[in-house]
C-alpha cells in the first residue's frame, strides 16, 4: 500500500510539474529569466539526486560483497557473472537491432520541416573517452576510495567482486566482517526509505524546471520524433515482458511489473536510473530473487545492460542521417550496430553518455555531428523513457539469471512448499 501511494504521489508531482512549468514559461518568456527561475526550482530535484548518489556507493558495495560472500565459492561467482554478461550482450544486440529496424520503417527524419543546423557547428561533446583503451583502463579503479567518492559504479563493482571473493575464501574467519557489512546494507536500505519520501517533490521540481526552460511547445515541435521513439520503447517493453512471461509465466510477470512500477515511474520522472536502484534492489528480492543474485547482477546491469539507451543510439544516429538525407546501406548500418555494441559499453560514468556515444558514431560514418543539436533540446524528455526502460531491462535480466541458476522462488512456489499452507485470500 505504501508503494502504491508513493507511485500515485509521483504521478501527481509530474502533472503539477507540467502545469507549473507551463505557467512559468508563459509568465517569463525571456530565456535567461526562465533559466534563472528554473535553476531555483531545480534545487529540490538536484538535492534529491545528490541524496541518491550519496547512498549508491555504500549500497552497491555492501550488497554486492554480501551477495558474493553468500555464494561461497569463486566458481559460483564466475558462473553467475558469465550468465549475466551473456544475457547483457544478447539484450544489447536485440535493443540495437530493434531500434535500427523501427527507425528504417518509421523514417522520423524525413520531411522534418525544421531548419537543420550548419554541418560545421560544434556540440561541445567529447567522444575520446569511449575508446577501447580508455574503457579498459577506466574499468579498474586506481583507488577504491576515489571510485566511491566519484560514484563510479563500474569501478565499485570490480573492487567489490575482489573484496567479496576474498571475504568468501576466508570461511569462518570472515563471518564476523560479512555480518558487519550485511548490517551496513540493512542501514543503507533504511536510509533509502527516508530519501524516497522526498521523491514526489523532487519529481515535481524536475519536470517544472524542464518545462520552464524548454516550454511546452518543444513537445509539439518534436512531437513526431518523440512519439515514434516512445513507440519504439513500447515495442521493446513488450519484447522484454514477452521474454519475462516465458520465464515466469503470465502471473509472475504481472506481479513483477506491479513490484517494479514504483522504481520504473521514479526513473522515468527523474530521468535517472540511479534514483530507482535502491527500491529496485529490495523489490526484486520481494519478487523471489535471492539477495546474492540481485546484489550481484543488478550493479553489473547498471554498467552493461542499458537497453533503453542502446535502442536510442541506433534510433538517433539514423534519425540524424535521414534529416541530412544521407543514405546508409544495410552493410553500413550493420557495421554501425556492431560498433555501438562495443562503444556503448563505455557509457557507465560518462556524462550525457548516450549523446557522447552517438557523437562518436556519427563521425565514423561522415554524418554531421551538428545533427545532435536537433535532439539535445529534447534529450531530457527522451532520457526519461530511456531510464525507465533500463530499469525494466535490468529487472528482467536479474530474474532471468536467477531462473537460469534455479534459485528463483516465486510467491506461489513458496506457499506450495509450506506444509499445510492454504491459498492466500483474495
Amino acid at each position: 500500500m505504501a508503494g502504491s501511494r508513493l507511485t500515485t504521489l509521483i504521478f501527481i508531482g509530474m502533472v503539477l510539474g507540467i502545469a507549473v512549468g507551463y505557467a512559468c514559461s508563459i509568465t517569463w518568456p525571456d530565456p535567461q529569466t526562465a533559466k534563472d527561475i528554473a535553476g531555483y526550482i531545480a534545487l529540490v530535484s538536484d538535492i534529491f539526486l545528490r541524496l541518491i548518489k550519496m547512498i549508491i556507493a555504500p549500497l552497491v558495495f555492501s550488497t554486492l560483497v554480501v551477495g558474493i560472500a553468500h555464494m561461497g565459492d569463486t566458481a559460483s561467482v564466475g558462473r553467475v557473472g558469465g550468465k549475466a554478461l551473456l544475457w547483457f550482450v544478447g539484450a544489447s544486440f536485440c535493443s540495437l537491432l530493434l531500434g535500427l529496424v523501427l527507425v528504417n520503417f518509421l523514417q522520423p527524419g524525413h520531411n522534418l520541416n525544421l531548419p537543420l543546423p550548419d554541418a560545421g557547428a560544434g556540440t561541445g561533446l567529447k567522444a575520446a573517452s569511449l575508446s577501447l583503451k580508455e574503457f579498459v583502463t577506466h574499468l579498474v579503479p586506481k583507488s577504491a576510495v576515489e571510485a566511491m567518492a566519484n560514484n563510479e559504479i563500474l569501478q565499485i563493482v570490480v573492487f567489490s567482486i575482489f573484496f567479496g571473493v576474498a571475504l568468501a575464501s576466508l570461511g569462518e574467519k570472515g563471518q564476523f566482517l560479512a555480518k558487519g557489512i550485511e548490517g551496513v546494507a540493512d542501514v543503507m536500505l533504511k536510509v533509502t526509505g527516508y530519501v524516497m519520501l522526498f521523491a514526489p517533490v523532487a519529481v515535481f521540481a524536475a519536470i517544472a524546471a524542464t518545462i520552464t526552460t524548454q516550454g511546452i511547445g518543444v513537445l509539439v515541435t518534436y512531437g513526431k520524433f518523440m512519439l515514434m521513439f516512445y513507440f519504439g520503447l513500447f515495442c521493446l517493453w513488450m519484447l522484454l515482458m514477452g521474454v519475462g512471461t516465458l520465464l515466469v509465466g503470465t502471473g509472475g510477470i504481472s506481479r513483477l511489473v506491479n513490484l517494479i512500477k514504483e522504481p520504473f515511474v521514479l526513473a522515468f520522472s527523474t530521468a535517472s536510473s540511479e534514483a530507482a536502484y535502491p527500491k529496485l534492489l529490495s523489490n526484486l528480492e520481494r519478487f523471489g530473487v535471492p539477495n546474492k543474485i540481485t546484489s550481484f547482477v543488478l550493479p553489473m546491469g547498471y554498467s552493461f545492460n542499458l537497453d533503453g539507451s542502446m535502442m536510442y543510439c541506433t534510433f538517433a544516429v539514423m534519425f540524424i542521417a535521414q534529416a541530412y538525407n544521407i543514405p546508409l546501406t544495410w552493410t553500413q548500418q550493420l557495421t554501425m550496430l556492431l560498433l555501438l555494441m562495443v562503444t556503448s559499453k563505455g557509457m557507465a560514468g560518462v556524462p550525457r553518455a548516450s549523446l557522447v556515444v552517438i557523437s562518436a558514431t556519427l563521425s565514423q560514418f561522415n554524418i554531421p555531428e551538428a545533427g545532435l543539436l536537433l535532439i539535445i533540446g529534447i534529450d531530457q524528455f527522451l532520457d526519461m523513457g530511456r531510464s525507465a526502460t533500463n530499469v525494466l531491462g535490468n529487472s528482467i535480466a536479474t530474474v532471468a539469471v536467477a531462473k537460469w541458476e534455479g534459485q528463483l522462488t516465486l510467491e506461489d512456489q513458496r506457499l506450495d512448499h509450506m506444509p499445510g499452507a492454504a491459498a492466500p485470500a483474495e
